[in-house]
């Protein structure tokens, strides 16, 4: 819910605390005055310039990843992100902290660590469409639209464990909202990822230096502490074929619509665990 981590957020437009004011309605307010009203599903937006970008998930994307991901294809990478999540909060100095995902999405895998670390969680999403479910995917989840590209709306070191899982990295920002003490587990395809769907359909591919990419996007302000990789090759039918492209960044080449069958597709991922530096 909003008001369990309205201690951690800030105003995008004076960087100033926010409060929970309820008498017209729920809303947040900053002490220069900004106000943001809580949507009905129980997200908030605190996007500085008052638009979604263009590039931010539609309702179709975030319904065809729901679909994807309750079916429990993607149950061994979230597994791996909670037991990494568990290690990072146990590391962690204090109590008085959050757990941040940047990208939520719907909310799939902070829900699948807060099952596992007994703390509120900020779900960060510049789509309202996947805050919406995000607000309702775990108890201690609170969402809010932003934009990772910009300065996020969240105060200094509140964050014990970030993560950031198949979406963008803005470094800076990242380490701005870590503790010192806690880390950050990002999580980025390999090479070989959906390999099969790719040849099949003419998907986006992986870059081969993506980790070396990674690597040196993150090494001003954070340390690869720890790689884990994580492979499986899944067994689809047609719709869930469609159902993975659809929900990721090829569904703007609407190519969904050309499955003509099911089949094997390999899902391999690394998660990196980051230290700051």
């Amino acid at each position: 819910m909003i008001s369990d981590i309205v201690d951690w957020l800030s105003c995008p437009h004076c960087a100033t605390a926010l409060i929970v004011e309820e008498s017209s309605g729920v809303r947040l307010l900053c002490e220069e005055g900004h106000a943001f009203d809580v949507a009905r599903p129980g997200y908030v937006s605190l996007l500085a310039g008052g638009g979604v970008p263009g590039t931010a998930d539609t309702a179709e994307m975030v319904a065809e990843r729901a679909a994807f991901l309750g079916a429990g294809h993607y149950d061994g990478i979230a597994d791996l992100i909670a037991d990494l999540a568990a290690d990072a909060a146990d590391g962690a100095a204090d109590d008085d902290s959050c757990v941040l995902d940047l990208g939520a999405g719907t909310g799939y895998y902070l829900a699948r660590v807060l099952d596992r670390v007994d703390r509120p969680g900020i779900a960060l999403d510049v789509s309202k469409h996947a805050a919406r479910l995000a607000a309702k995917a775990h108890p201690r989840i609170g969402a809010v639209v932003a934009d990772a590209w910009a300065g996020l709306p969240v105060r200094g070191r509140a964050a014990s464990v970030l993560l950031n899982v198949f979406a963008p990295r803005n470094p800076r920002e990242m380490r701005r909202v870590l503790r010192p003490s806690g880390r950050a587990i990002v999580v980025v395809p390999e090479p070989d990822h959906l390999r099969e769907l790719i040849a099949e359909y003419g998907l986006m591919a992986v870059d081969d230096r993506k980790p070396q990419r990674l690597r040196e996007q993150f090494a001003d302000r954070f340390e690869v502490e720890s790689e884990h990789p994580c492979k499986t090759v899944l067994s689809l039918s047609a719709d869930e074929v469609s159902r993975l492209i659809g929900m990721g960044p090829n569904a703007w080449h609407e190519r969904a619509e050309e499955v003509r069958s099911g089949g094997a597709a390999t899902v391999s991922v690394r998660a990196y665990v980051l230290s700051p530096r």
